[in-house]
């Protein structure tokens, strides 16, 4: 997976050197093509390529002529020239029929990478762009890395699509979106589809990491760093060399730490505890949160270059509520996943509307969460509204019978959140643990707004 890239030129041992040099920079997904009538033929089948590489000077068809294939027949499609002539007129013509680009040979690896990719990237760019205008639902190129993500939503669809196209960029990615979203499933599915794929997929809760353990948690140590150090032990960065590392609640990370993060981001390298030798870190960061980081910025509790750096591609996940078109999908995953070996479990009419008529505080994981719930209060039975949490039914209830907007004001979501978790929190006893599972929240965040509520 990763970006589609096809280099045509009629001496294979070039093309090999083309492939080494891609194959060292992290570009696996790579087509060589010695035979100009064989590239023109997988470009007339309607195979679609991220970026050519193509020789201006071959037998039978030249390289004008399959710049102008490609452009006919794959418009996006980013083209670099090659050439062994320095001629002002023939890369003025390229560029004039389309071409990204014009390389004179001998081309040295790092200048042909350096090219690639900001070919690479230019084409991410205006895909982005395309896929925000389009009016239609888009298609996925990779479907089976997003397979785990179940949707209907158009709007879902874009953002799919959007996280598919960055997938084949090196960008570090945000992603936001309230608890329950799916933002780590995001993120491992842009792994999947990456061409990362077949290395590790690391996951890191930030707010785990105090002050005392990020350094030997995050950079790893050698033996005899320090007091207790009796062997070496890997850190996160090394074990994710190679593959993408999710940096789960990093608005959680304390503002003293932001700055050694920064640095591995803006370096590319980092130092195990106990060594002075440099590790270089090949790792696609991919960071989430459910913080507003704006205003964390505005409050001076996040970094600004951090914060710029993490955003090279932006993501945000909608909440369940609006995407209700998912729910009755979401609800049949979910139920064929807890159905017993048996048996279907199934629900009725009136029990699934009732499902719809709710906003889900806790989005996908509270959802998953009630139906859980319901399939083993119901057993061997359909489940029905009986079987839903009573604390779920009087709440739907009072949305279904309440007075019209005119003769009571609508509540704001805030204050319907905060009524929604102090009773779910006194029904649990108090328990923040109990009450954090149940509405499918971190405790860390449970406890931030208990506080807030005046709760201690």
């Amino acid at each position: 997976m990763g970006a589609k890239i096809i280099a045509i030129d009629d001496e294979r041992d070039f093309l090999e050197s083309i492939n080494r040099a891609f194959l060292t920079s992290g570009l696996r997904n790579i087509t060589l093509v010695d035979d100009p009538l064989e590239a023109a033929a997988i470009i007339g089948s309607g195979e679609v390529f991220d970026v050519a590489l193509i020789d201006l000077t071959m037998p039978q068809i030249d390289g004008i002529e399959l710049l102008d294939i490609i452009k006919q027949k794959s418009p996006s499609t980013e083209c670099i020239m090659l050439t062994a002539t320095n001629e002002a007129r023939i890369a003025v013509d390229c560029i004039k029929r389309g071409a990204f680009d014009y390389l004179v040979k001998p081309i040295t690896p790092k200048e042909l990478t350096l090219k690639t990719r900001r070919a690479l990237e230019r084409k991410r760019l205006l895909d982005v762009l395309y896929l925000v205008k389009a009016d239609a639902t888009p298609t996925l190129n990779y479907p089976e890395a997003f397979k785990a993500i179940i949707t209907i939503s158009q709007q879902m669809s874009k953002i799919l699509k959007e996280a598919e196209l960055h997938a084949a960029s090196e960008v570090p990615i945000l992603i936001t979106g309230e608890s329950g979203t799916g933002k780590e499933l995001l993120a491992r599915a842009i792994h999947k589809a990456s061409s990362r794929s077949k290395n590790r997929f690391i996951a890191v809760n930030m707010a785990s990491l105090t002050g005392s353990l990020f350094d030997a948690e995050f950079f790893g140590h050698t033996k005899g760093a320090f007091t207790g150090a009796d062997k070496d032990r890997f850190g996160y960065l090394e074990t994710a060399q190679g593959g993408t590392l999710f940096l789960d609640e990093i608005g959680n990370l304390p503002l003293e730490l932001q700055g050694k993060l920064l640095r591995v981001l803006q370096e590319g390298e980092y130092l195990k505890l106990g060594s002075s030798a440099p590790r270089h870190a090949d790792i696609r960061f991919i960071a989430a949160t459910n913080e507003n980081l704006d205003v964390m910025l505005a409050q001076g509790k996040f970094r600004k270059d951090l914060y710029y750096r993490l955003k090279g591609a932006w993501l945000s996940l909608p909440p369940l509520r609006e995407r209700k078109e998912d729910i009755p999908l979401l609800t049949k995953h979910f139920l064929s996943k807890i159905s017993k070996s048996n048996r279907e479990i199934t629900i009725d009419k009136q029990a699934a509307e009732i499902l719809l008529s709710y906003d889900y505080p806790g989005n996908i994981r509270e959802l998953r969460s009630i139906l859980y719930s319901a399939a083993n209060l119901a057993g061997e039975s359909t489940i029905t509204p009986n079987h839903l949490s009573i604390r779920f039914k009087k709440e739907t209830k009072k949305l279904q019978h309440q007075p019209s907007t005119r003769e009571r004001p609508p509540r704001s979501l805030s204050e319907i959140e905060k009524e929604h978790i102090l009773q779910l929190y006194i029904k649990t006893g108090r328990n923040k643990s109990k009450t954090a599972q149940l509405l499918g929240i971190g405790l860390n965040t449970l406890r931030r707004k208990l506080k807030s509520y005046g709760e201690k």
